[in-house]
């Protein structure tokens, strides 16, 4: 069994030193690893990210993330990532990593994704420069996650995880409102995940909506935005299925 804690949106600002830090000293007790979903600042910047990298220094156990669209607001997510990367988080947009959970190999794959959309109900890649760009992107953070989940297949993983910031399905956004969605997801994100297989996706960014969805391909997906949680952080239960 594979106990996998996640937490995005915690939005930490300057004014947040230690707020997190008594709950996470206990994640040694309850998980084998904390994932992070993305809007770990407020606005992106050195300072924030200082902050957050207190908060996860030295913890039992390893800590990935993603970053969100709030932590690329200053123009600083370069900057960020570095900071978070010197306090021994693993950062990752459009690549995977592997940890040894008792001698189970868990593949993380992670970007931060984008927005465009859902089946039926989405951005197309036409018409104005700037439009096209945005789909553009966001089909290449959706092609990134998808090669990141098939090398982790290839290095063997037994277990994979998806990890993004925005939502790869529609399900966890209810309770947005529907004229948003389109800025808070996008179904390329899904079409990644169950073209390239993975056991769990989590994301955050949609603050109103809920735990609990599926790809259409079967694929578990949990949206850990900390204002949908609750709480400090969420743990989920992986089985690990038996080698060939």
């Amino acid at each position: 069994m594979i106990r996998v804690a996640a937490v995005g949106d915690i939005h930490l600002g300057e004014d947040c030193r230690g707020l997190l830090r008594p709950a996470f000293d206990t994640l040694g007790d309850c998980a084998d690893m904390l994932l992070l979903a993305g809007d770990l600042t407020r606005h992106g910047t050195v300072a924030e990210a200082e902050v957050v990298a207190g908060e996860l220094t030295g913890l039992p156990v390893p800590v990935v993330g993603v970053l969100g669209n709030h932590d690329y607001h200053s123009d600083q997510e370069t900057e960020v990532t570095s900071v978070l990367a010197a306090a021994g988080v693993a950062v990752l947009e459009g690549d995977g990593t592997m940890l040894d959970v008792r001698g189970t190999s868990v593949g993380i794959a992670g970007t931060k994704g984008f927005g465009g959309g859902y089946s039926g109900r989405s951005a197309g890649e036409f018409g104005e420069p700037v439009m096209k760009e945005f789909v553009r992107y966001s089909r290449r953070c959706a092609a990134g996650l998808g090669q990141a989940l098939d090398d982790l297949a290839a290095r063997g993983s037994q277990v994979r995880i998806a990890l993004t910031h925005f939502s790869p399905v529609p399900d966890t956004l209810a309770g947005e409102p529907p004229e948003i969605h389109p800025f808070l997801g996008s179904y390329l994100l899904a079409e990644a995940i169950d073209g390239s297989g993975a056991d769990l996706a989590v994301h955050g960014h949609a603050h109103r909506g809920v735990e609990h969805g599926m790809t259409s391909g079967g694929v578990r997906v949990r949206n850990v935005a900390q204002p949908v949680i609750g709480r400090a952080f969420a743990v989920y239960r992986l089985h690990v299925p038996p080698l060939p």
